[in-house]
């Protein structure tokens, strides 16, 4: 009989154990300004902070596949460009949790831009990279970093 127990199905739970893969996004609008959100009461972690948007590559899901779901999840809006800037490894908190990120920038609409998931965010805005809204999420200044590095 095998004894192996299943990965838990949500990836923050399986990240506790194993390395979960995430789609990080900064969202843009060509014109030098991104897009932040602000992490509402129920979002998983760090609540009232400001951050990209990311989420969980699924099972046999593209990363391009992914970015533009998530966007549309997160934002309400279609990506017109996808750029890949890099990969980070990710060890957070006790226990420790373990995601490997591929940080993506995206060009969006700003007309199209909503909130998509109002249990996550409870704001968005759009920013110059020199007038960032405090406070930041603990891994935004790294991604940001990367998205500076190519534009």
């Amino acid at each position: 009989m095998d004894r192996t127990p299943s990965p838990p199905a949500r990836p923050a739970e399986r990240a506790l154990t194993a390395p979960t893969v995430s789609c990080v996004f900064v969202c843009h609008d060509g014109q030098g300004r991104i897009l932040l959100a602000r992490r509402s009461a129920g979002a998983r972690d760090e609540p009232g902070a400001w951050d990209t948007g990311a989420g969980a590559l699924e099972h046999g899901e593209s990363f391009e596949s992914a970015v533009r779901r998530e966007v549309r999840e997160e934002y309400t809006a279609e990506a017109l460009a996808i750029e890949t800037l890099g990969v980070r490894n990710i060890l957070r908190g006790t226990p420790v949790s373990h995601w490997v990120a591929v940080l993506f920038a995206v060009e969006v609409a700003p007309e199209q831009v909503a909130i998509g998931e109002p249990h996550t965010f409870d704001a968005l805005g759009w920013f110059t990279p020199d007038e960032l809204p405090q406070p930041q999420h603990s891994q935004l200044g790294a991604a940001l970093e990367l998205f500076r590095s190519t534009h």
